[in-house]
Order: structure tokens, then sequence, then C-alpha cells
């Protein structure tokens, strides 16, 4: 059968284009992927092609599908997996198959990917576990699992210790104070939606540069939303700050038990073991641009405050089942962390203009005739169009944020590519 999907062929040389899928064998399962969450980790491959680690070095001759945040239904089922999968299903997938080769679904494959309209998904896939049930209200919230989850994974990451006996306890703090650096763009949102619903601390500063981007994420994930969960919501620029270690340390109360880092800036990681108070976690949550970015760490901390430094990427198949729970259970609200929605047409573009990021998630309906559209934009956008005048009204009845409803009647009324 035919679809249509954007493919890389190599460095910056995406192509929108119609082409065959071959027939599904026994041990496949053929996927109409309904929505995609682009992912700067997309933008990196897409701007590195071969050089980036899971793009294969043939990818010109033989292109892959971009896009691994992907939710969809299944429509057909191969012989041997119709006692696990139905028909009308919707699944996930978790991209990272932890494959020696370095690849995975939307830096890879051919047939499989997030910017397409049909998938094949392959043996690998389902073998590694990475085809996941997904039975939340819509597709949107599905396409965030997954960089919700690289996120829980780094919650998971911290770890703390009791020096009178060294029993070690994986986890931010419980009722502790976590601070998020930079964290005024999507994965900083995710962060502090998982600070109140999966994580129990007590405080949460997330500190940025940019007035607008803190604003911003203030009124999507707001400080009397966390109060309702018991916890002390703050978000502080910090460019405004004469000595922004010592007030972060006074707004909490002597240091921090956990500190994210989510830009890899050197500066702002020297930063945080500062901020931390005795067996403090830092986990440099940001990947780095280059493979050799230095920085510095207090070791006398190390030694006598009992510091500690992780780093973790990406998720396993066991955080995406959680992050599933947590979504489905309403502990979480994805909407949170959904800036603009797009149709497949506006792919491409949209990649391309992440040399300069701006707002948060952006999901893309793949069936869909869509510009890149920003969810506080739909109120101004219909004055002058109907479907949009009837989504900004949806949106503002459920709080400013795109929702299930939204999606729904996205879906009924928007126009196919």
């Amino acid at each position: 059968m035919k679809t249509k999907g954007v493919r890389l062929y190599g460095a910056m040389d995406l192509k929108l284009e119609e082409f065959e899928l071959p027939k599904i064998e026994k041990n496949e399962v053929l996927m109409r992927v309904v929505t995609d969450s682009i992912c700067a980790s997309t933008y990196k491959a897409v701007k590195q092609g071969t050089a980036h680690k899971r793009v294969p070095p043939t990818v010109a001759e033989q292109p892959i599908i971009i896009g691994h945040e992907l939710c969809g239904e299944i429509l057909e089922v191969g012989e041997d997996l119709k006692d696990q999968w139905t028909v009308g299903q919707k699944a996930v997938i978790q991209p990272a198959l932890k494959l020696e080769s370095g690849y995975d679904p939307g830096y890879s494959y051919p047939y499989v990917g997030g910017n397409t309209i049909y998938a094949v998904v392959p043996p690998i896939v389902l073998e590694r576990g990475c085809l996941i049930p997904f039975e939340g209200d819509c597709y949107f919230k599905g396409s965030l699992v997954e960089s919700i989850g690289c996120v829980l994974r780094g919650y998971k990451g911290f770890y703390h210790t009791d020096y009178t006996n060294y029993v070690r306890t994986d986890g931010a703090k419980q009722g502790g104070r976590i601070a998020i650096l930079g964290g005024a763009g999507p994965m900083g949102i995710a962060a502090v939606e998982l600070a109140t619903g999966y994580a129990g601390v007590s405080q949460v500063v997330v500190t940025d540069l940019n007035e607008e981007r803190l604003a911003y994420a203030a009124a999507k994930s707001s400080p009397e939303e966390a109060a309702k969960h018991g916890c002390d919501l703050r978000y502080v620029n910090t460019s405004n700050m004469e000595n922004v270690v010592e007030e972060l340390i006074a707004m909490s109360d002597g240091g921090f038990d956990d500190v994210f880092v989510m830009v890899p800036v050197p500066a702002l990681f020297n930063m945080a073991e500062k901020i931390c108070r005795e067996d403090g976690c830092v986990n440099f949550f940001a990947g780095p641009p280059i493979h050799d970015m230095q920085g510095s760490l207090n070791l006398y901390r190390v030694h006598y405050d009992g510091i500690h430094v992780v780093g973790t990427a990406g998720s396993i198949p066991d955080d995406t089942v959680e992050t599933i729970h947590l979504i489905e259970d309403a502990k979480i609200n994805p909407g949170a962390i959904v800036s603009h929605i797009l149709g497949l047409n506006a792919v491409i573009d949209t990649l391309y203009a992440m040399e300069k990021p701006n707002g948060a998630k952006k999901v893309c309906y793949n069936e869909l005739d869509l510009p890149l559209i920003a969810i506080d934009d739909l109120e101004e956008l219909g004055k002058d169009n109907e479907l949009y005048a009837e989504l900004a009204k949806i949106v503002k009845r459920n709080g400013g944020l795109w929702c299930a409803e939204a999606e729904e009647y996205l879906l009924a009324h928007a126009p196919r590519i």
C-alpha cells in the first residue's frame, strides 16, 4: 500500500513524498500513525545526517522516516501476532531499542517512523517489547509518552545515600526540594508535571533567562495547581539576580536535594553543584551538541558533602508503561507541554526552524492539512476561520490547554492532505 511521509536523505535533506510500503510479514504490524510530537532530537539527526550515530550510512539510497514520538491505531496484524494485538487497538512505540547498532524507529528505518500516515512495525520493535498498548482518551497524549518518559527516567536516575550505613535510595528525595535549571522549555514543564504528579517533592524552583518563556510555563503548569498537591512551585528569572547561587540557596532554605540541568551549558552544571545541599544529586539531563563538552566540579564537595552527579538519556519500556499509567490516571496532564499543532505538510519547515527553538511541544496530525498553529493564537485566528474559532472555545474551556475534546473536534472537521 502507499503512504505519504517525511523522509531523510542526508544532512538537512528532507522530502515529503508518497511511497510504497511492503506487505506486512507474519511477525509485523501495520499501523495508522495519527500523531507524532516533533522532538529536538529529530532536529539533531536531520542536521547531522549520517554523522548522527542513529542514522544509517545508506540513508541517501534508502531514506528513513523521521519522527519517534508516535501514537496510532493498529490496522493489520501479522498471523503470528494475532493472539497479542487486535485491529483498532491504540498503541505507542518506545523508540529506544537499545541495540548494539544504536538504530531506532524515527532515525534508522525505512518503513516505521512518526511522520507518516501508515507504518510497518518491524519484528525488532515487537521482540523488544517496544510496541506498547495505549488506552488514553486521545492520540496526542500517546505521542507525548516518550518525551515525558525520558523525564520520568531522569527522576529515577537521582539517588541519595544514608551515610550512617551507606544505604542508597533511588529517585528524587521524597518531600525534598528540586531545582530545574533552564527549565521553561517543554522538558522542563514535563519535569514540573512529574514533580507533583509522580515524585512527591515539596518545592520546585524553575529557572530561566527569558521572562516570556517563564510566563508561558507558569500559565501551562501553574503554581496554584502545584499548591493543591502541597508543592511550592516558583518560576524565577535569574537574569535579574545579583548573586544567583546565594539567592537560590536562600530560596531553598539551604540548598536543593535534586537538580535537573535542562540545557547543555557547563556554567549551569557548575551552578547545580553549588546549590546542592549535602547528599544532593545533579542530573545533567540535557544532551550536549558536541562530543567534548567540559564542565567543572568541586571535588571537595563530592568527597565531604556527598554530592552525586548522573546523566540520563532516553527511557526504557517500563518507563513508557509507567508514564502511560500516569496519563491514564490523570496524575499528569500532557496538554501542559503542547504549544502548537500542525499537519504533515508543515513538518519540514517546522523542523528546519528548530535552529531557533520556540514554544514547547508541537504535535503533528499526519492526515491533516494544517499549517503550524500556536494554541495561544487560536482565538485570533478564529476571527476568520470557523474551525479555529471552535477549537479556541474548547481550549478555553479546558484551562487554555490542548485536550482530548479539541483533538476529537480537529480530527472530525479539519481538511485532509
